[in-house]
């Protein structure tokens, strides 16, 4: 790939060609990402079908493909585009929740994740030549796969042998004001939450009562509040509420459009990679022994909380590398939150299978000292702290580089400090703030955000994306780099169709009725997409079918189409699936890697 001392540059896949191939679903994401890392990437030809296959060459690279399909675990007629993917894997009813009945999700989400699965794996690829081992140099992978990926922990959950703390049911933001203003609302402690409604008005049974669904939303994408709440919001004017969340701590955020999120500034890229000045020593990563995985014997600390870094030092771990976890004194207390299966929770276990972890306090100089100590012999450090939070206790880029100057430093925020205005950096603000609520649902239906974490997920693929990036980086210039992704950046990158439909004055949302299933006499069946084609013949019939004869049925018309998975209990053991799933030690299940290599 060359050497270290003659590549100076700031963008890792410089002097790198890579062509492509396949569905725009496919490839478009991927080839946004590939073009900003400094790959000369040609346009591809327009392909409606088949995968996407990637080649990357260049000088010292040799060559690293890549395979991107819709179904790579899942039969071919069981996952034929977007559509069928969401609703063979569960996606369509895990975002249907808050409904009661399964949703498609109208934008490509699957597709999107499967797009950053690939620019991951090529990353991993071109390292592993470049640190002269003998890995893999072609992976594949799939929509079906990173789809079951994004839903790991509600499966988790759904199949440990405890029960959920909040069951499940219908409901949940974003609330009405007075006016009509649609807005969601954070609070991550009870206090502020009573607070908030107390100062509109709300009775303290309802507040007491809705506390436990709110608080659980995230796990459960679902949020049965008490209609007295809905009630009391609606009473109150915008301008009230906004005094109500100031006074109480909380937060709130508008659903803004995709035509006003269109007219703001947005990034080229989701990620910032900056080299440090100083170099760092030679041979740090050292060699990769031959048929080992590309990231094997690289060190990643990772202070991470929630779901974003987490599940990014989660991914960087299937790739090879030693992740060790650092936890405050006692351990993570989300290791108790329940579903559990041997007592640690099945979506704690999700997320961080695998890891070692070391208890440190990082607000004691002690313990700052331990993890710059630690930071001193690693590859990566990757947080997602609040802002400052890291300087504030000495661990900031700065001051970890001048310990390891070939640190690949890695900060997963929220907005990367690029709208000032912006509220509190999770999932569903965001969702809100940047117009994912709109492009999330059809014409026909009122924007809200999905309640399945959609950019908390996506964040921590583009903040792994970012590490990799970061990691080549170094080893093509001999620098450690500072690293940033952000919630924002994968928000810009699910919503860049829309966005580009609405600042080409389009109609940015899709049209009424997309994707949503049609109900049969025992379930649910999902035709794939076909925007230019009308409805199914004879969809009011298929009510009175059972779902195998509606999926036959379409098929027989020459329609892909699938059953909708609606019990995630079972799918598991769904034939459709192939046994793709297994169990860990604990008991908890395991969805398959996203990527295979050969």
């Amino acid at each position: 790939m060359g050497h270290p001392t003659v590549i100076g540059t700031n963008r890792p896949l410089e002097e790198i060609r890579i062509d492509v191939a396949g569905p725009a679903a496919l490839t478009g994401p991927a080839l946004a990402h590939l073009r900003a890392l400094g790959a000369t990437a040609p346009e591809p030809p327009d392909t409606r079908t088949g995968p996407a296959r990637f080649t990357a060459t260049g000088p010292g690279a040799g060559r690293v493909t890549a395979h991107t399909a819709w179904a790579d675990v899942l039969p071919d007629v069981d996952a034929a585009d977007e559509a069928t993917v969401q609703a063979t894997t569960g996606m369509m009813h895990v975002h249907g929740r808050r409904e009661g009945a399964p949703r498609g999700l109208a934008v490509d989400y699957a597709a999107t994740c499967a797009s950053v699965l690939t620019v991951q794996g090529l990353l991993a690829g071109l390292l592993g030549r470049a640190r002269g081992g003998g890995t893999a140099t072609h992976l594949a992978t799939g929509a079906d796969r990173a789809a079951l990926l994004t839903l790991s922990q509600y499966l988790a959950a759904a199949n440990a042998p405890e029960a959920e703390a909040v069951p499940p049911a219908p409901g949940g933001p974003p609330f009405t004001a007075a006016c009509g203003t649609r807005f969601e609302l954070e609070a991550l402690e009870p206090a502020p939450w009573a607070r908030f409604w107390r100062a509109l008005g709300a009775a303290e049974a309802a507040i007491r009562a809705g506390w436990p669904a709110f608080q659980f939303r995230y796990a459960t994408a679902c949020a049965p509040l008490p209609e007295e709440l809905h009630r009391t919001a609606h009473a109150a004017s915008w301008a009230r509420v906004r005094e109500a969340a100031a006074a109480s701590g909380a937060e709130v955020c508008a659903l803004r459009p995709l035509a006003e999120r269109a007219a703001e500034p947005r990034s080229a890229a989701p990620w910032t990679l900056t080299p440090h000045a100083r170099s760092r020593p030679r041979g740090t990563s050292g060699p990769v022994a031959a048929g080992a995985l590309p990231l094997s014997g690289l060190t990643v600390l990772e202070a991470g909380r929630r779901i974003q870094a987490p599940l990014a030092a989660h991914l960087l771990g299937l790739l090879g590398a030693d992740v060790v976890r650092i936890e405050p004194p006692g351990g993570d207390p989300l290791r108790g939150m329940p579903p559990c299966a041997s007592g640690i929770s099945a979506r704690w276990l999700a997320l961080n299978r695998g890891k070692r972890a070391v208890e440190i306090d990082i607000k004691s100089p002690a313990g700052q000292a331990e993890l710059r100590e630690l930071a001193a012999g690693a590859d990566v450090f990757l947080h997602n702290w609040a802002p400052g939070k890291a300087e504030h206790f000495q661990l900031g880029a700065d001051r970890l580089a001048a310990v390891h100057p070939g640190l690949v430093y890695a900060y997963t925020s929220g907005w990367a400090g690029r709208l000032p205005d912006a509220p509190m950096g999770t999932d569903f603000m965001v969702q809100a703030r940047t117009g994912v609520g709109e492009a999330a649902r059809p014409a026909d239906e009122p924007p809200a955000p999905s309640l399945m974490t959609l950019i908390d997920v996506l964040g921590g693929l583009v903040g792994a994306e970012a590490v990799l990036a970061g990691l080549l980086l170094r080893e093509r210039t001999g620098r450690g780099v500072r690293v940033e992704s952000s919630l924002l950046g994968a928000a810009e990158t699910l919503t860049a169709p829309a966005l580009h439909r609405a600042a080409t004055g389009q109609d940015p949302r899709r049209p009424a009725g997309f994707r949503r299933p049609l109900p049969t006499a025992d379930g649910w069946v999902a035709p794939a997409d076909a925007p230019a084609r009308p409805a199914p013949a004879g969809s009011a019939r298929l009510r009175e079918l059972t779902t195998q004869q509606a999926v036959a049925a379409l098929r027989q018309q020459g329609r892909s189409a699938t059953a909708v998975t609606t019990d995630l209990t079972a799918l598991p053991e769904d034939p459709r699936l192939r046994g793709a799933c297994s169990r860990d030690a604990h008991g908890s299940l395991v969805v398959p890697s996203p990527w295979r290599f050969a």
